[in-house]
C-alpha cells in the first residue's frame, strides 16, 4: 500500500519550490495510493487536486480543503459518493471510471452549491434507466453531466417522474449491491483457487499465468492488476534482454548538419509572435520559480531556455541581434517576455514623423483652395500683352 507522505507531497511541488503550505494544484495520479489522508490538513490552499488513477476505495478526509474547485477521482475503486459536503468551492467533480452502484448518493452533493459539472461516465449506475434524468433533478444546481450541458427542457422532462424514477433506482440499486455481494465472494473464491495453482511457480511465471486468465471487472481484480504490475516494474532487468543495460536517452539539440531543433524538455506553455521586424516569445515560467534557475541563450538561429536543467529551444527561420535582444520576467504572473530584433527586417514600411505630418496639415488648412479652377484664364488670351515675345526665346540645340 502507498501512503501519502510528506516527501511525496514535496516531490510533486517542484513547480512552487517545495512548499505545501501554499500549494494551490497537486496531482498524485498512478502512485497505487489506497487511502487519502493528510492532504486536507498540509494543503490547505489546494484549488485543483488531481488522484486519478490509483486504488481509492472511499472518499474521506478532504473536508479541510475549503477553496478546492476541481477534484479529479477517475479511474479508482470508489463505489459511493461520500463526505464532500464541506468543499464549498468545488466546481468540476470527476469520478469516471469507478464502480459507483449506489446513484442516490450522489443527493449528498446537494449542499456543493458552486458543483456545476459531474462526471460518473463508466460507472454501473450509468447503466440504470433514469440516470440521467434523476441526477439532472437532484442535483439543481448542475449545468453539464458528463459532458453533455443540461438544458432547461431537460429539467422540466426530469422533474416530471422525478419520485417514480427515484423509486425504481433505489430497487436498481439493492439488486446491483446484492450482485456485488456475490461477485465479492466469487472473486475472493478465484483468487484463493489461482494462488494455490501458482504457489510452486516463480514470479515471473505467476505473472505470466496471471495476465493471460479471464477476469472480473471489479475493484478486487483491480488491486490484484496493480500488485502484479508492479512487482513487473521492480524485477530486475524487467523488459530488457539477458545482458543488456536500459538504454539511457540522450537530448539532441541539433542535427548532423548543424540545424538547430525545436524542443520543449520542460513542457511548458508558450506563444510565439512573428513580427517584421521582431521575434517575440513569451514562456509560462512557474510562478513562485527562482530566476536564478532559469538560463537564457540568444543565438543567431536559435533561442534557448533551461529552466532547472530543462531545456527549451526555438528554432528561427530568420537571424536576430543577439546583442540587442531584451529578456523581461514579469514579478506578477512569472511569465517571460524575450524579445529579438531581426537582423534583416522585411515590409517595414517607415511612416513619416508625426511631427512633420502636423505642419503639412497646418500649411494645407491656411490655403484657400476651395471652388472651382479657371483653368482656361490661367494666361491671359488676346491683346498686346499676350503676344510672344521671340527674342526672349532662348535658341534650340
Amino acid at each position: 500500500m502507498v501512503r501519502i507522505t510528506e516527501q511525496l507531497i514535496r516531490k510533486r511541488s517542484e513547480h512552487n519550490e517545495l512548499i505545501i503550505g501554499t500549494l494551490e494544484e497537486l496531482s498524485l495520479h498512478q502512485e497505487d495510493i489506497e487511502c487519502i489522508e493528510h492532504i486536507g490538513s498540509w494543503c490547505r490552499e489546494l484549488k485543483i487536486l488531481f488522484l486519478q488513477s490509483n486504488l481509492i476505495s472511499r472518499i474521506e478526509n478532504v473536508h479541510k480543503l475549503k477553496k478546492l474547485e476541481y477534484l479529479n477521482l477517475a479511474v479508482n475503486n470508489i463505489e459511493r459518493i461520500e463526505n464532500l459536503e464541506g468543499l464549498e468551492s468545488l466546481n468540476k467533480l470527476d469520478l469516471t471510471l469507478n464502480f459507483v452502484g449506489e446513484l442516490t448518493s450522489v443527493e449528498t452533493l446537494r449542499g456543493n452549491y458552486n458543483l456545476r459539472e459531474l462526471y460518473l461516465t463508466g460507472n454501473p449506475c450509468t447503466d440504470y434507466a433514469g440516470y440521467r434524468d434523476y441526477v439532472i433533478c437532484a442535483l439543481p444546481q448542475l449545468e453539464s453531466l458528463d459532458g453533455v450541458e443540461i438544458t432547461r427542457t431537460d429539467r422540466l422532462k426530469a422533474s416530471k417522474d422525478f419520485r417514480a424514477n427515484r423509486a425504481r433506482i433505489v430497487q436498481l440499486e439493492l439488486k446491483h449491491r446484492i450482485d456485488r455481494d456475490e461477485q465479492k465472494v466469487r472473486v475472493e473464491e478465484s483468487l484463493r483457487v489461482q494462488e494455490e495453482s501458482v504457489k510452486d511457480l516463480d514470479e515471473e511465471q505467476r505473472a505470466t499465468q496471471f495476465w493471460q486468465q479471464k477476469s472480473e471487472h471489479c475493484p478486487e481484480t483491480r488491486i490484484m492488476m496493480a500488485k502484479y504490475a508492479k512487482k513487473g516494474r521492480e524485477r530486475p532487468g524487467a523488459g530488457v534482454g539477458d545482458g543488456e543495460k536500459v538504454p539511457q536517452r540522450t537530448l539532441k539539440l541539433f542535427a548532423d548538419c548543424g540545424r538547430p531543433y525545436s524542443l520543449n524538455e520542460a513542457k511548458i506553455k508558450f506563444e510565439f509572435l512573428d513580427e517584421d521586424d521582431r521575434y517575440e516569445l513569451n514562456l509560462h515560467i512557474y510562478k513562485f520559480l527562482d530566476t536564478s534557475c532559469i538560463e537564457v541563450d540568444a543565438q543567431p538561429n536559435y533561442i534557448r531556455a533551461t529552466i532547472k536543467g530543462k531545456v527549451f529551444q526555438l528554432a528561427l527561420k530568420d537571424e536576430i541581434k543577439t546583442d540587442e535582444s531584451k529578456c523581461k520576467r514579469s514579478t506578477t504572473t512569472g511569465q517571460m517576455l524575450i524579445v529579438m530584433p531581426k537582423l534583416n527586417p522585411q515590409n517595414i514600411s517607415f511612416r513619416e514623423p508625426e511631427v512633420y505630418s502636423k505642419v503639412r496639415r497646418d500649411a494645407a488648412a491656411k490655403t484657400d483652395l476651395k471652388g472651382t479652377v479657371d483653368y482656361k484664364n490661367i494666361i491671359k488670351q488676346g491683346g498686346k500683352s499676350a503676344e510672344i515675345n521671340e527674342d526672349e526665346i532662348p535658341p534650340l540645340i
